[in-house]
């Protein structure tokens, strides 16, 4: 069982830049691929980008590409995405996930999210 705990949500102003943190326990963490996920009130959660389990393939929803940039530190069990320039549409609770099968869009762990808020 792989436990997240994501950490480094907050409330920022547009333009601003926030830099979330994921840190896995319970597994290996080098053995998944994994993704950012943000779910705004009121909509269906959406995918936000994706990291291979070696960093070598990083995936961003086009919303996000060019702002922001996901990343990972196998040696710290830890997945980061740090968000530049953000928007009020940010504004969402932020899920990092685990998938097993680097060939799936299925994740089979997800962490609890962290609030992340954009003043106009």
């Amino acid at each position: 069982q792989v436990r997240l705990v994501e950490s480094g949500g907050g409330l920022v102003q547009a333009g601003g830049s926030l830099s979330l943190s994921c840190a896995a326990s319970g597994g290996t963490f080098s053995s998944y691929d994994m993704g950012w996920f943000r779910q705004a009130p009121g909509k269906e959660r959406e995918f936000v980008a994706r990291i291979s389990r070696s960093g070598g393939m990083i995936y961003y929803a086009a919303s996000v590409k060019g702002r922001f940039t996901i990343s990972r530190e196998n040696a710290k069990n830890t997945v980061y995405l740090q968000m530049n320039s953000l928007k009020p549409e940010d504004t969402a609770v932020y899920y990092c996930a685990a998938a097993r099968n680097a060939m799936s869009p299925k994740y089979d762990y997800w962490g609890q999210g962290t609030q992340v808020t954009v003043s106009s």
